[in-house]
């Protein structure tokens, strides 16, 4: 699975850049997201039974309903996602925001601290010509 890391700072462009590329990338591959969500903290819906199963202690808990589903899992390891995507035999994985992490990226905008630069201020067009040029993602368990 190749792994295009998309990063800048605040307002720079990232989600536009992310909804652009996924569906061309989705045209002829598997693609997961991943979103690094900053100081912004996801509320779990009060009351309901997923919330109520995760709350109870549950490490993992899934909701599905007649078109998707939400998993919920504990803690914040970027590599677990990355790990079950992986298992799952995903191509691509877009990831928005990881400027922590040694990713391959696009950077948009100046941020100038980015290592691994594979691009800067792309397009998706761009981003897609160069899909190759990623880095593979080896994950850490073996099936």
């Amino acid at each position: 699975m190749k792994i295009i890391n998309i990063i800048g700072h605040s307002n720079s462009g990232k989600t536009t850049i992310v909804k652009e590329l996924v569906p061309m990338l989705a045209e002829n591959f598997t693609v997961g997201t991943i979103k690094h969500m900053g100081h912004h903290i996801f509320e779990l819906p009060k009351g309901k039974d997923t919330t109520l199963h995760f709350e109870a202690g549950a490490d993992c808990g899934t909701g599905i309903d007649a078109e998707k589903c939400v998993l919920t899992l504990r803690g914040t390891d970027v590599y677990t996602i990355l790990d079950i995507y992986a298992l799952l035999g995903y191509d691509y994985c877009v990831i928005e925001g990881f400027k922590d992490e040694q990713f391959s990226c696009v950077v948009l905008g100046d941020l100038t601290t980015a290592e691994n630069v594979i691009l800067r201020d792309a397009t998706p067009a761009e981003i897609y010509a160069a899909r190759d040029s990623f880095e593979e993602y080896t994950p850490r368990f073996h099936v």
